[in-house]
C-alpha cells in the first residue's frame, strides 16, 4: 500500500479534527440540557422532542444528522430497543447476502462469527462516535444501517427520501412486551456493573411518562406509521407479532421492498424457509458468536446472548400487574386512536383495550 501524499495527510488531519469539534459542540450543547434517571441505565436528557438516551447516543444522533450521505440503495433498520432489533437485522442481513452466504451452508455464514448488531451496525451507538469518523463511502452496496432514533431525529439525507431512494424498514411491539423486554435488558447490565435494579412499578412509571431511551414509545411508533402512510415504497412497516406468525411472509416482503426478490429456483429450492430457520430464536442463541461473543456499543461492550431473552408475544402478562397493563392500554388507545385506529384494531388481538362505542 503507497503511503498517503503530504496533502492527503493534510487532510485527513483537517477532517478529523472538523469532525472533533463538531462531536464536541453537540457534547457541549447536550450537557447543558436538564437530565434525569428514566427506564435505561444512562441518565436521560430532555430534547425539545422528549427524554432521550446519554450524551454519546444523543451525539451520535447529532453528529449522524449533519454528515451522514444517503445512497438509492441504502436500507435503515428502525425499532424503539427491545422490539425485534436482533431478529429483523438478522433477517436483513441474511435476505440481502444470501447469494454470497447461502442461508443453508451454515457452517460458512458470517453468524458463526458475528452477531447481527456487528452485521448491521447502529449509527448512534458503533459509528459516528467520539473516537473516529467512519469511512461510510468504502461500503459496498447495499449499505445496511440501524437506528433507535425516533423518524423525527433521523439524519436528514435518510428523512430526505425519495430524493435520496434510501428505504427505511421499521419493527413495533406490543407496548407492554416492549417494556418488560427493555427492562429485563437494563437489569442485566445494572447486575453485571453491580447497580441498582430497576423495580417493575418504576419501570412502568417511567415508560407512561415518557422517559424512556429514545422517547415515548407512542410518539416513535406514530412517527414511522405516518412516514409509512405517507410513503409506503419507501418506509417499510412491520408489526412483530405478524412476524412471530408468519416469518417466512414477511421474508418475501423484506426481500422485495429491498429489492432482492426470492427467484422461482430459490422458492423451489426452499431458500425462504431456510432464511427464517437461520434466522430464529432457537438457532441464533445456539451460535458461538451468541454465547461466546460481545458487540461494543458505545463505550460499552455487551456480551451477545444479553440480546437474546425470550421473543414471546404476551410474556408481558408474567411480569406486569393487570393495573400496571391497563395504564398502559389506556395511553396506547388515547395515542393511537386519533391517527391510527387500524394500529390499535390490530393490537386488541394482543392487548386488553376497553370497548368503545361508534359514536
Amino acid at each position: 500500500m503507497k503511503p498517503s501524499s503530504p496533502s492527503q495527510a493534510n487532510q485527513d488531519a483537517d477532517d478529523a479534527k472538523t469532525y472533533e469539534e463538531l462531536y464536541q459542540r453537540c457534547t457541549d450543547l447536550v450537557s447543558s440540557w436538564p437530565s434525569r434517571p428514566g427506564l435505561s441505565y444512562l441518565q436521560l436528557f430532555r430534547h425539545e422532542k422528549g427524554w432521550y438516551n446519554g450524551v454519546t447516543l444523543l451525539v451520535g444522533t447529532m453528529v449522524a444528522d449533519e454528515l451522514f450521505a444517503a445512497r438509492p440503495s441504502d436500507i435503515v433498520v428502525a425499532t424503539q430497543p427491545k422490539s425485534g432489533t436482533t431478529w429483523i437485522k438478522a433477517l436483513l442481513y441474511a435476505t440481502v447476502h444470501r447469494r454470497e452466504h447461502p442461508a443453508d451452508a451454515a457452517g460458512d455464514h458470517p453468524f458463526n462469527s458475528l452477531g447481527p448488531h456487528e452485521c448491521i451496525k447502529f449509527l448512534e451507538y458503533q459509528l459516528y462516535r467520539a473516537d473516529e469518523a467512519p469511512d461510510l463511502d468504502a461500503l459496498p452496496d447495499p449499505r445496511l444501517f440501524a437506528t433507535h432514533a425516533p423518524f423525527d431525529l433521523l439524519p436528514r439525507a435518510v428523512v430526505a427520501a425519495p430524493s435520496s431512494g434510501c428505504r427505511v424498514v421499521y419493527v413495533c411491539r406490543d407496548p407492554k412486551d416492549t417494556l418488560v423486554s427493555l427492562l429485563h435488558f437494563v437489569n442485566k447490565y445494572n447486575a453485571r456493573n453491580g447497580r441498582e435494579l430497576v423495580a417493575v412499578d418504576a419501570a412502568v412509571g417511567f415508560f407512561c411518562d415518557g422517559v424512556s431511551p429514545f422517547g415515548p414509545y407512542w410518539e416513535h411508533v406514530l412517527g414511522y406509521w405516518r412516514a409509512h402512510r405517507q410513503r409506503p415504497e419507501r418506509v417499510l412497516f412491520f408489526r412483530y407479532e405478524e412476524m412471530k406468525r408468519d416469518p417466512a411472509g414477511h421474508v418475501r416482503r423484506l426481500a422485495e421492498f429491498a429489492g432482492f426478490l426470492f427467484t422461482s429456483p430459490e422458492e423451489d429450492g426452499g431458500a425462504v424457509d431456510a432464511t427464517v430457520r437461520l434466522c430464529s430464536f432457537d438457532n441464533m442463541v445456539g451460535l458461538e458468536a451468541t454465547k461466546g461473543g460481545s458487540t461494543q456499543l458505545t463505550t460499552t461492550t455487551v456480551p451477545n446472548s444479553a440480546f437474546f431473552r425470550r421473543g414471546e408475544v404476551g410474556d408481558w402478562a408474567n411480569h406486569v400487574s393487570p393495573e400496571m397493563a391497563q395504564r398502559i392500554d389506556a395511553i396506547t388507545e388515547a395515542k393511537f386512536w386519533p391517527s391510527a385506529p387500524s394500529l390499535i384494531e390490530f393490537y386488541e388481538q394482543v392487548m386488553v383495550v376497553k370497548e368503545r362505542s361508534n359514536g
